[in-house]
Formats: C-alpha cells, structure tokens, sequence
C-alpha cells in the first residue's frame, strides 16, 4: 500500500462537507461561486488526475491509482478548519499574471513517504509526523511542484492557455494570506497502491484568479469543432496529396537453411519462383496485385486488382 508501513493515525479519508458547486444564494449571503456548476473544471482535474500520478509514481516508485475527487467551492477559512492543525505543505502556483495565487497542498504523512522513498526507503513516514518539514523535504515539494507546472498548462489549454510557475515559499507550512471570506475551488485528488490506504492532495484556485477565465469556465461542453474554411481545407487537401509515398512490388521471397546462407559467396545464384501475378505494396499495405512486363524499356508492374480500401484504416 501507498502508506502502510506508516501509521500517522489519520482516518481512511477525511470526511468533509461539500455543498453543491451550483449554489443559489439566499437573500443577504455572497454567492461564493460566480461560475455556475463548474462540471468542466470537473473534467479538466479528472483529465489532470492522470498526468499528475506519473509524478507520484516516480517520486514514490510505485504504481499508483489517480483520480480527482468532487470538487467544492468554499470560504478559506471553513478550508482550514476542515484540515485542521496538522502539518500541511502549502506549495504556491503563480497563474499568468493573477495577483492571487493557486495552492499545492500536501499532507506532511504523503511529503515524508515520497522523502524517504526518494533516499532508497521503503516510502515510510516517521511516527510521530515531525512538527515542520525539513529542508530536503521542503526540495521534494519543490522538486514536485516544479514538475507539476507544465502537467497543469496541458490540461488547462482547452479552456484558457495558464502559464503557472511554481513559486519559493518562505514557510511551507505556514498557510497563505488569503482573507478569511475570500472563496476559493477546491480540486482534490487521491492517491492509492491497488486497494490500500489512499493519500489525499488538494489544488486550491481562488476564485479571484478565476474570474478572468470565467467564460471558459461555464462552458459545458468544449470541443465542438467549427465548419473549416474552405480555403484551410484546400490547403490541407493540396499539401496532403503531395506527400510520397514508397511504391513497391515483391517478386519473389526464397526461403533457405541458414547453414546454405552462411555458406553463399559472390558468383552463387539463388533461384527464385513467381506467378504471373505479384503483389504490389504501398509503405506496409497492399494495393492490390499486377502482371510484371516492361513499359518505355523499362521494368513495370501492370495492375490487375486493387484492395478495397476502408475508411476505419485512416482514422
């Protein structure tokens, strides 16, 4: 398991109240989330999920599941509360060129397992958990954040193209200066060896520093292609029929004792056999098949039958 050899006394998953991403506020309340239901950012952490598990993986050495929990929108200071006293690292991510920044959080038990993996262990965290994270444990978040950055432009360039840089933290422990009220969307993620114990990890966005993308955000379906222009269209089609390709026709394919071919010597014939027909190849697939003659003085291959071609073969 991810963490068996450790026991930080921490429960299977921490159980948190999530309300509904869709919040319809009541008369006289702030609406803390401006961006409706928010299932694309839904999809674009599920979609994240799996790129980040390779970094775990090479940080942990193990094969890990991924996934992307619910996500909520909620006040920092009820997010805080729900995570408590216990050691936290708090990794800052600059998006662009948002004042506020995204927060990489990390449970200390995950940070001091991939540590000690890292310097050859066996991925156990010490018990008691330390009471602040050490400077090479600092580096690992480090290491990881810096990792993580370009896994976070891939999976946001659908919606808006982030440049996000893993930033120094002063105190990695030390939470962010985020007001009290001020509403932030909590992406979390889990992490677990086959069935065991999974590990939890959390992106925190300030809704600050989503608004300039808030119409990507409440677009429910991406992707819809729009009509090509015709003039890109013809361009493509021109410059597509203008790549080669290598025509061949296979005459003959003898077969022979390896002990005979490791007794050939320039002057040695080898006899081929063919039929009237032979196949007749483009790159690795067949066209179809011809009578072999000559044409102009030269060697040629006269088509007789063509392979239907099928359209699933292209796409």
């Amino acid at each position: 398991m991810v963490n068996s050899p450790s026991s930080d006394g921490t429960a299977e998953r921490r159980e948190r109240p999530r309300a509904s991403a869709e919040h319809a506020p009541a008369l006289g309340t702030a609406n803390l989330n401006p961006f409706g239901d928010l299932v694309t950012l839904q999809h674009l952490s599920a979609r994240l999920a799996k790129s980040l598990k390779g970094a775990f993986e090479g940080l942990l050495r193990k094969d890990l599941r991924a996934w992307a929990e619910p996500l909520s929108v909620q006040r920092f200071a009820d997010y805080k509360a729900e995570r408590g006293s216990a050691l936290s690292a708090w990794q800052p991510m600059a998006m662009g060129n948002a004042r506020v920044r995204a927060q990489f959080v990390l449970e200390a038990g995950l940070v001091f397992e991939m540590l000690d993996a890292f310097f050859g262990g066996d991925g156990e965290a010490p018990h008691p958990l330390p009471g602040e994270f050490t400077p090479s444990a600092e580096a690992l978040v480090g290491r990881l954040a810096q990792s993580a950055t370009p896994l976070l432009d891939r999976a946001w360039e659908p919606l808006s193209r982030i440049v996000f840089r893993a930033e120094a933290a002063p105190n990695l422990a030390a939470a962010p200066d985020f007001g009290a009220d001020e509403p932030v969307v909590v992406t979390r993620f889990g992490l677990a060896e086959g069935e065991g114990r999974p590990h939890f990890f959390d992106i925190l966005y300030p809704v600050a520093a989503l608004k300039p993308h808030g119409a990507a955000l409440m677009v429910k379906v991406h992707g819809n292609k729009d009509e090509v222009e015709p003039e890109w269209r013809s361009g493509l089609t021109r410059a597509v029929m203008a790549v080669t390709l290598p025509v061949r026709s296979v005459l003959a394919e003898p077969t022979m004792p390896l002990g005979r071919l490791l007794e050939l010597k320039e002057g040695d014939v080898i006899p081929i056999d063919f039929g009237p027909e032979v196949p007749v190849m483009v790159a690795k697939r067949r066209l179809g098949t011809g009578l072999v003659g000559t044409a102009n003085g030269r060697a040629a291959v006269r088509l007789t039958s063509l392979e239907p071609i099928n359209a699933e073969d292209f796409q």
